[in-house]
């Protein structure tokens, strides 16, 4: 573990703002002894020279917001909040509320800023295909033509509150093209790609959340919120597509029910009857009893209207809606009509934020972002279930596939009064044989967990700073923390953009890690979720015999003479004009002495085929 404390230049001189403090005390009830020995605890604050703590992972650089990205006399606001980023080649697109930065990370230790792009409206997540770049916009200072002056008025027709669309073929010549507005604007949006190659459209799901439109402003918009009226705007999602050939006419082309009865349009005569609402529900829930394993409970939720983030999984035909308060399973396999055909509610659930599936989908994690991502939801007093990650197993059953609960993962050490913390957004690292996941914990950091086995979920590193501001909470942390093609990237809503390196530890072995930065994606975008799949590789095979070595599977001469039969077909391999049968003898021999260990067998197997 290291614990330091690093000056950083930018933002014309506010790195001192906030003297370094060391020993900050927890408000609250008294931190564990194990707490205690963490780093994260008593972390000295500041803007850039707070101090910081991490476990097998590194923060390789980090590079301020540039001018037109922070407000000088107001460093929490979150006008000029950090968001979601997306990636494409070497490339990421950092989401602002002002709007967005584009940053080259081909040397992940040196990233360098290439273009600051003012464009206001907020949140500014964004997604990424090809030539095209999305962007959500939800505030009603959003404008058409970007500009900084704002909107006024309850009608102005040069509002713009709905998904962006960019042409950045040239970053030098950054075009806006016409968008597609909604009535609620866009909170959050994914991005669906069909499977397959070269498809004629694809799909943007909208999840806005903020207050509707007059119909005076966007013809059409209705915020009636009741139960028998189906023209209203609430109780849907926006399904739009984008034609790839002419993607200035992207539109919407279904007003999606995912909350009716029936779980999709399909009932829209029975609307009159309040058919709209299949997943009634707010306030006060029910206390878990404490024999449930799941206490407290009892947290206050929120009405399922919208949703506020929905993760879409293409290739396995799921979505998982993360819906104010519900969970939802939704089939996608037809993009522009989803159906639910699931929905799990939790006690301790207070607002359901965002999902993450596994590579195999037969998992899923739902985020509680207990506090809206302002609130200090982390300290000693607040429930290790409440603001937490809930995971639940897929499982196939007679009438379709359901999610059934299996654990909770919070930040496993309190964060201070002046720190916002709880569960947000992260994505997976393509361990071979494993699930591990990068999550964003606002001031609470960046925290790497195994959720293999879902009912025992493990963290095995770790990022941390103190807070921004040690003597008030001043919103800031991470917004997100992605893994993209062999390395982390931090948003950092106050402090810039973050690049991490996983470091190998007893919990992380340098050659899962090596097998992990061997997936190579062109783009990603982190809620249009991506399957990966590993090549063979002496990487993956060696993986799989750390991981049985941890588990105790593969010890003693056993684990030594596979390894030592890998090595010698390494090189026998790496001369060029190798003897194929002697290259056969020492995968042989490795899987012979791997014994019941499947997934060596299986990975040393696949590999020799690949290169006999």
């Amino acid at each position: 573990m290291t614990r330091s404390s690093r000056l950083r230049a930018g933002m014309r001189g506010l790195a001192a703002v906030g003297a370094v403090t060391l020993g900050l005390t927890l408000v609250g009830a008294t931190a564990t002894a194990a707490d205690e020995a963490d780093p994260r605890i008593g972390l000295g604050g500041g803007l850039l020279d707070a101090q910081s703590a991490s476990s097998n992972m590194e923060l390789l650089a980090n590079l301020p917001k540039p001018e037109g990205f922070f407000n000088p006399s107001n460093l929490g606001s979150l006008s000029f909040a950090n968001s979601d980023p997306a990636f494409k080649d070497n490339l990421a697109f950092v989401g602002n509320f002002n709007g967005f930065t584009i940053y080259d990370i081909s040397d992940p230790a040196a990233p360098v800023l290439e273009k600051a792009f003012v464009c206001p409206g907020g949140q500014g997540d964004l997604s990424i295909y090809g030539d095209l770049l999305f962007m959500s916009v939800e505030e009603s200072r959003g404008r058409i033509d970007c500009g900084t002056q704002g909107a006024s008025g309850s009608v102005n027709p040069e509002r713009f509150r709905g998904v962006r669309i960019f042409d950045i073929s040239d970053l030098d010549d950054i075009r806006q093209l016409p968008g597609v507005q909604t009535c609620a604007g866009s909170h959050t949006h994914s991005l669906l790609v069909p499977p397959g190659d070269d498809p004629e459209s694809i799909f943007i799901y909208n999840s806005g959340t903020a207050g509707i439109r007059s119909a005076a402003e966007l013809p059409g918009c209705n915020g009636n919120s009741s139960l028998t009226d189906p023209t209203t705007t609430n109780f849907a999602i926006q399904v739009i597509e984008v034609p790839l050939d002419a993607p200035e006419t992207a539109s919407v082309v279904n007003n999606a029910r995912i909350f009716s009865v029936c779980g999709d349009n399909s009932c829209e005569g029975d609307f009159a009857s309040g058919a709209l609402n299949g997943l009634p529900g707010s306030g006060r829930q029910p206390a878990y009893d404490e024999e449930s394993g799941r206490a407290p409970g009892a947290q206050s939720r929120s009405q399922a209207s919208r949703c506020h983030d929905i993760t879409l999984y293409p290739e396995i035909g799921l979505a998982a809606g993360a819906c104010q308060g519900w969970g939802l399973l939704i089939d996608i396999s037809d993009p522009a009509n989803p159906k639910r055909i699931d929905a799990v509610e939790d006690y301790n659930f207070a607002y359901w934020h965002s999902a993450t599936f596994n590579n195999d989908g037969t998992k899923v994690i739902f985020t509680d972002e207990w506090g809206g991502g302002t609130g200090a939801r982390c300290r000693p007093t607040d429930p290790v279930n409440w603001g937490a990650n809930a995971l639940f197993d897929i499982v196939d059953t007679p009438d379709g596939k359901k999610m059934e609960f299996a654990s909770y993962y919070k930040l496993p050490v309190p964060q201070t009064n002046q720190e916002n913390c709880v569960a947000h957004n992260g994505s997976l690292i393509p361990v071979p044989g494993r699930d591990v996941m990068v999550q964003a914990w606002y001031q609470g950091g960046t925290s790497v967990f195994d959720f293999t086995d879902t009912e025992n979920p493990t963290e095995i590193a770790f990022f941390d700073r103190g807070p921004q501001n040690p003597a008030a909470l001043q919103t800031s942390g991470h917004w997100s923390t992605y893994w993209f093609n062999g390395n982390m990237y931090g948003s950092e809503i106050g402090r810039g953009f973050d690049t991490f390196a996983l470091t190998a530890s007893d919990q992380m072995s340098a050659n899962e890690i090596a097998a992990a930065q061997e997936i190579q994606f062109d783009e990603i975008n982190v809620q249009g979720q991506a399957r990966y799949d590993h090549a063979p590789s002496f990487n993956v095979v060696r993986s799989h015999v750390d991981q049985a070595e941890r588990a105790g599977t593969l010890t003693g001469d056993a684990l030594e003479e596979v390894r030592e039969h890998l090595a010698t077909a390494e090189k026998l391999l790496d001369k060029g004009k190798a003897n194929k049968r002697a290259v056969q003898a020492q995968f042989d021999n490795a899987i012979r002495k791997a014994g019941d260990n499947a997934a060596v067998v299986d990975s040393a197997q696949a590999l020799w085929e690949s290169v006999r």
